[in-house]
């Protein structure tokens, strides 16, 4: 099976209402204003959506961040770029990232909510994560890992309820590959450094992955491309920013072997 993965484009606009200057929204939308829209170029986003209905994979993944802070206008400017491929044939999976989820504002949770939905295009909503799709033979298991934090981090939580259900998907034989989709990467080579921006909690799914239960995990959150995988392709996979460094990743996957080739796309 082929399998197109994208991530973070970060939309991004002015403040919404006068309550974004009294919560976290205002360190977003300060970010997009003097430093994200002279990175982010939503075109290549496009250019992504046009490459999957081009290339038709079985399945096109999107690891979430679709805007800058969470408000329901930066959701609907990336929501139309993506209509056409949410319209489409092929299955989406969207798990939200930490911009998605950047505040409790009812509006800014409400449209996040709607975006999971509309994505899904049927298959699933925010309140049915985490939860397990299986695909021309191979298992995704879609997890949250994002909700709002402080102002100065963006930590990201593998809870409980996240980590019993993929342990739980993780046993038993292993028939179908299987592939987590998560905003935030399980691995992380320098967690002092980054502390500001790690997973908490996921100790246990890197000995999942450790002991070959768990075949490949596909995220975002770094916004530059990485592979950390092994000869057969098995490990983690980062898409970066499709709207940063224009690059996303398509990978072929053969369901007998559980093995995964690579191919990153530059746009």
């Amino acid at each position: 099976m082929k399998i197109v993965h994208f991530s973070d484009p970060h939309g991004g606009g002015p403040a919404e209402d006068w309550m974004a200057y009294f919560d976290k929204r205002w360190v977003g939308v300060f970010n997009y204003t003097f430093r994200r829209k002279f990175r982010h170029d939503l075109s290549k986003l496009a250019t992504a959506v046009e490459y999957i209905l081009d290339t038709r994979p079985d399945v096109a993944v999107c690891t979430g961040d679709l805007t800058s802070a969470g408000q329901p206008g930066e959701f609907a400017k990336v929501l139309k770029i993506l209509e056409p491929l949410k319209n489409s044939d092929i299955p989406l999976i969207y798990t939200p990232g930490n911009h998605d989820c950047y505040v409790r504002r009812p509006k800014c949770v409400e449209a996040m909510h709607a975006a999971v939905a509309e994505l899904a295009q049927g298959k699933y909503v925010y309140g049915d994560m985490p939860c397990k799709l299986n695909i021309a033979g191979v298992d995704f298991l879609v997890v949250n890992t994002s909700a709002p934090s402080n102002l100065l981090c963006s930590w990201g939580f593998l809870r409980k309820q996240e980590e019993k259900f993929i342990l739980e998907n993780c046993s038993g034989e292993h028939i179908a590959p299987r592939i987590l989709i998560s905003h935030y990467p399980m691995t992380e080579e320098h967690p002092l450094l980054r502390i500001r921006h790690r997973l908490f909690g996921q100790k246990k799914v890197l000995q999942a992955m450790k002991n070959g239960d768990l075949d490949l995990v596909l995220c975002g959150h770094v916004h530059k491309p990485y592979l950390k995988i092994t000869s057969d392709g098995r490990g983690e996979c980062c898409a970066g920013s499709v709207s940063s460094n224009g690059s996303m990743v398509e990978i072929s996957c053969n369901t007998e072997k559980r093995t995964f080739e690579f191919h990153t796309i530059t746009l």
